[in-house]
């Protein structure tokens, strides 16, 4: 992961890791929560009772997005809360549309000669 004018970058090992992480739909589910909640984020019980899914599943899945640093984790008082990393978010989403369409006049002239 590269920093370049404050936005992070990825190369194509590290965004498929975090593609990865959330590449099943209950992962995938916390996430769209915690993006939700916004600045707020949501201690372990919020999220669960938004999405009803079992604590120790839950904790599973929450483990595998903070690894891959989708989420993080704040420690107030006895709770902890979950927030969602908009920049790494952000980042992934930006390797993946980077290339779009860079190919598409190729393509189109390629097909047109076959016409």
């Amino acid at each position: 992961m590269v920093i370049s004018n404050n936005v992070l970058e990825f190369d194509t090992s590290l965004a498929a890791e975090g593609f990865s992480a959330i590449g099943s739909e209950p992962r995938l589910n916390v996430l769209i929560v915690l993006v939700k909640a916004g600045s707020e984020g949501l201690t372990v019980g919020e999220v669960r009772e938004r999405i009803g899914m079992p604590p120790s599943t839950l904790a599973h899945h929450l483990r595998i997005l903070e690894s891959e640093e989708l989420i993080r984790q704040e420690k107030r008082g006895r709770a902890v809360l979950n927030f969602a990393v908009i920049t790494h978010i952000e980042a992934l989403a930006a390797f993946l549309l980077k290339e779009c369409c860079q190919d598409e006049v190729e393509i189109k002239m390629h097909r047109n000669r076959w016409r």
